[in-house]
């Protein structure tokens, strides 16, 4: 996943989760000094919900002499996720959410140079993701695994992968790690939370369910993907990020967001903290 001489961003919501991978990144980082770790935070600028955050991961981040950065919806976007949210729009908040935090994300990474993104999505992620996507029926997203990229593209790691979410929020007390305990109060509307509550009673009554999930979802991609062409991401028409189409989601959830933007993704350069 990683080299040696890697510049990594590490995802930071202050989450158990990337809080762990923080953690674990550090003590390995320890061991080859040519590389380098910045902690990344996106404020999607929701009151009263990412504000703990912030600071939590502004003391870890102080604790490990890593440089931490924030990056908001505002400066890049024009907007917040409050502004989403209180609009009626013809998808739940979630739905914007994620998108634009990825877009950020990337946007924060390529500012600081990166040469990988580290992210924190644990085997529950995966499942619920997977699930998602099938009951979406986008079969893009649950079976293709591009690899050739055109445009701005920044490789994504995911070393909890195959961590079950038990698993790192009991790192997290073990190390007696701070980590956010507000939940997003937008989040009981996604269809995901739903999903993890199914799975977390199925994975009870049939241990290793999400695993199975996760690696058919591997199977299935690897057989479909070794008997077609690989798909080729284009550089998408508005900001350049890699989409399959002329134009990525993300631009076209803010075109609908707001009809005249008065600014789009600036490229200024981030310091650390």
């Amino acid at each position: 996943m990683l080299e040696p001489r890697d510049v990594i961003i590490v995802a930071l919501s202050g989450g158990k989760d990337s809080v762990a991978l923080l953690q674990i990144l550090w003590k390995l980082e320890r061991r080859f000094p040519p590389a380098r770790l910045v902690a990344l935070t996106v404020d999607e600028g929701i009151s009263g919900y990412r504000n703990e955050a912030i600071a939590i991961s502004r003391e870890i981040c102080g604790a490990l002499n890593i440089g931490h950065v924030v990056v908001t919806f505002d400066e890049l976007f024009g907007l917040t996720m409050d502004d989403v949210a209180s609009r009626r729009n013809e998808l739940q908040p979630c739905s914007y959410c994620g998108v634009l935090r990825r877009k950020a994300l990337n946007e924060g990474a390529r500012r600081l140079r990166a040469t990988k993104v580290a992210t924190a999505h644990n085997l529950d992620d995966e499942g619920q993701t997977a699930l998602l996507n099938v009951m979406h029926g986008d079969t893009e997203r649950i079976l293709s695994v591009p690899n050739k990229t055109e445009g701005r593209f920044i490789p994504r790691v995911k070393p909890l992968a195959e961590v079950p979410e038990r698993e790192t929020t009991l790192y997290a007390y073990a190390t007696d790690t701070p980590f956010q305990s507000i939940p997003c109060p937008y989040g009981n509307e996604a269809l995901r939370g739903d999903i993890r509550v199914m799975l977390n009673r199925l994975e009870l009554k049939h241990p290793g369910l999400k695993y199975t999930i996760c690696k058919s979802v591997d199977k299935l991609s690897q057989s479909i993907n070794a008997t077609r062409r690989s798909r080729i991401l284009r550089a998408c028409s508005a900001c350049g990020d890699p989409t399959p189409n002329d134009e990525c989601q993300a631009c076209k959830m803010l075109k609908a967001l707001k009809p005249n933007p008065s600014r789009t993704c600036q490229s200024t350069s981030l310091k650390t903290a």
